[in-house]
């Protein structure tokens, strides 16, 4: 298979068929199952509450209707565990894609756009893996270079650590072997922009304010010394 930026020797030697998939994390899992039966059966208790208790008052009807919402997420959120227990994140040699499950949509990204790399997380996600992970998480990021948004997933986030390695592996091998990092017309991030592209102000523009700033200094200090 060719591609513009692939490299034929590379792509060959991937595997031509069949499909690895990676399984969410079964603690978490059960803790989303858990969390949303209990949050459930509170939020649906709280609907029929309300809505009994409310006798034409506004307030005690609206309540009513968001606990009947919030019940109704929770259903969401325990059936979307079922999900990814089959797989948060699938390699499809078959399809030549990359997919990923986020909530109830398939993120496909093909070969010939994918890119992976070393993530990094943010603030809250680095306090949680100080604190419960011993800091001995790791992140991934799946990018279609093409698109705006990129898409992150972490060791914990999968059944095993066995299982990410083996997810990094994979799709580090694709990304290399595709080249798609390489094309000229991929969504930069900003530390991979050119001066030029990061600010409209070049070094003579800058160099013109400065001369000018010192030219209005001198006025004014002139203008001082006539009063």
């Amino acid at each position: 298979m060719e591609t513009e930026f692939g490299d034929a020797a590379k792509i060959a030697k991937l595997p031509q068929e069949g499909v690895h998939c990676y399984p969410g994390s079964k603690n978490k899992i059960s803790r989303n199952r858990i969390l949303s039966a209990i949050f459930f059966v509170a939020f649906l208790a709280g609907a029929v509450l309300f809505i009994l208790k409310a006798s034409g008052n506004f307030v005690f009807i609206a309540l009513g209707v968001v606990c009947a919402i919030l019940a109704v997420c929770m259903i969401l959120v325990f059936c979307q565990t079922f999900l990814v227990a089959k797989y948060r994140v699938a390699v499809d040699y078959n399809d030549k894609e990359v997919v990923l499950r986020y909530r109830y949509s398939q993120i496909k990204i093909p070969f010939e756009n994918f890119d992976a790399r070393q993530g990094k997380p943010d603030e809250a996600e680095a306090l949680i893996d100080k604190n419960f992970n011993k800091g001995g998480n790791e992140y991934l990021v799946l990018d279609d270079v093409f698109q705006d948004a990129c898409y992150q997933t972490s060791a914990v986030d999968l059944e095993s650590r066995e299982d990410f390695n083996k997810l990094k592996e994979d799709c580090f091998a694709i990304a290399d072997a595709y080249g798609a990092r390489n094309s000229k017309d991929k969504v930069k991030f900003y530390y991979e922009k050119d001066k030029d592209e990061r600010t409209d102000i070049g070094d003579e523009d800058i160099d013109k304010i400065i001369e000018e700033a010192q030219s209005e200094k001198g006025e004014g200090d002139l203008a001082n010394t006539e009063e």
